[in-house]
């Protein structure tokens, strides 16, 4: 898509470092450093959370970083686009975070110290999940976004980046090769998730004037067969998931306590059979959103809208 060039001026980028990006730092290195103690003992689903903690810090310090040493206009890329999608998975990070971190670790710790800071780490993540949707607000208001266009502004754009930022976190699951090692059928939901994931990038990438002149077809048909196409492999591997994770006939576990895994509660923050069923519950919240998505791309389609999207 074409884009002009319009960047705040220097007043509106302080503000938004100073008053923004210095909270966001200060919540998630205050998260990762009240758990980092050497008294907590590290389970998987722990040391996932603290990854994606890094990567917030990681990524917010590098636009900090960028942002004082060179303006947003030095940079070939559309700088409103990638700061906007950034902090939108920044958001979804330190929200997936706050749910997670509870309800697969704090639950099991013993009523101390260590489970007050990891109480402590879970607020602040949340507090960081609200200044970077405080700061994607902001940023729309700089740079003007409703005379630029811009594709994380847009319903599409936004489902891409729910769509996208789920399959990370079923990623983060199947990480476990147990869970899918040796069963074909199970392998094929691990293929499907990759699939669409990479066709998701693919159609946030493909947003832009110079690759739609290209398409044989027209914008909204091109996305509404990506679409299609991923409900289709998604619906499949939620059936297989299913089946071959919880139905007895095909070697599945259908209760928590027929998991071996599971017994000890005390030891293990989330057990194999939890992360089947997370699996499952992730798979289906994605068909859904891939679902809102076809139906958007449908109605652009039936009323004959080409080229962007609008917000509607």
């Amino acid at each position: 898509m074409s884009t002009g060039r319009t960047s705040p001026d220097k007043c509106g980028l302080y503000i938004v470092f100073s008053c923004l990006r210095v909270p966001q730092l200060a919540c998630i290195i205050s998260a990762f450093f009240l758990v980092l103690d050497k008294g907590i003992r590290w389970w998987d689903i722990s040391n996932r959370i603290m990854f994606s903690w890094c990567f917030c810090i990681i990524g917010t310090l590098t636009i900090v970083i960028l942002e004082l040493y060179r303006f947003p206009t030095d940079f070939p890329f559309c700088w409103y686009n990638f700061s906007i999608t950034y902090a939108c998975y920044a958001a979804l990070t330190c929200l997936s975070a706050a749910i997670f971190y509870p309800i697969t670790y704090i639950k099991f710790l013993p009523y101390d110290a260590s489970r007050n800071r990891a109480i402590a780490a879970t607020v602040f993540s949340c507090i960081a999940c609200v200044v970077y949707v405080m700061e994607v607000a902001c940023i729309w208001e700089c740079y003007k976004l409703k005379e630029i266009p811009c594709y994380v502004h847009t319903m599409p754009g936004l489902l891409k980046v729910l769509e996208t930022f789920v399959a990370c976190v079923i990623f983060v699951f199947i990480s476990n090769t147990s869970l899918y090692m040796d069963q074909p059928a199970l392998e094929w939901c691990v293929a499907v998730y990759s699939i669409c994931f990479i066709l998701a990038v693919v159609a946030m990438l493909m947003d832009r004037d110079e690759w739609e002149s290209r398409l044989p077809v027209s914008f909204p048909v091109f996305h509404l067969g990506l679409t299609f196409l991923s409900i289709l492999l998604h619906f499949t591997a939620l059936v297989l998931w299913l089946l071959y994770q919880f139905d007895e006939k095909y070697g599945g576990q259908p209760q928590q306590s027929s998991d071996v895994n599971c017994i000890d509660r005390t030891t293990n923050g989330m057990c194999t059979w939890d992360q089947r069923l997370a699996v499952a519950i992730l798979t289906a919240i994605n068909l859904l959103i891939y679902m809102a998505d076809l139906g958007y791309w449908a109605h652009q389609v039936s009323v004959g809208t080409g080229g962007q999207p609008t917000d509607s």
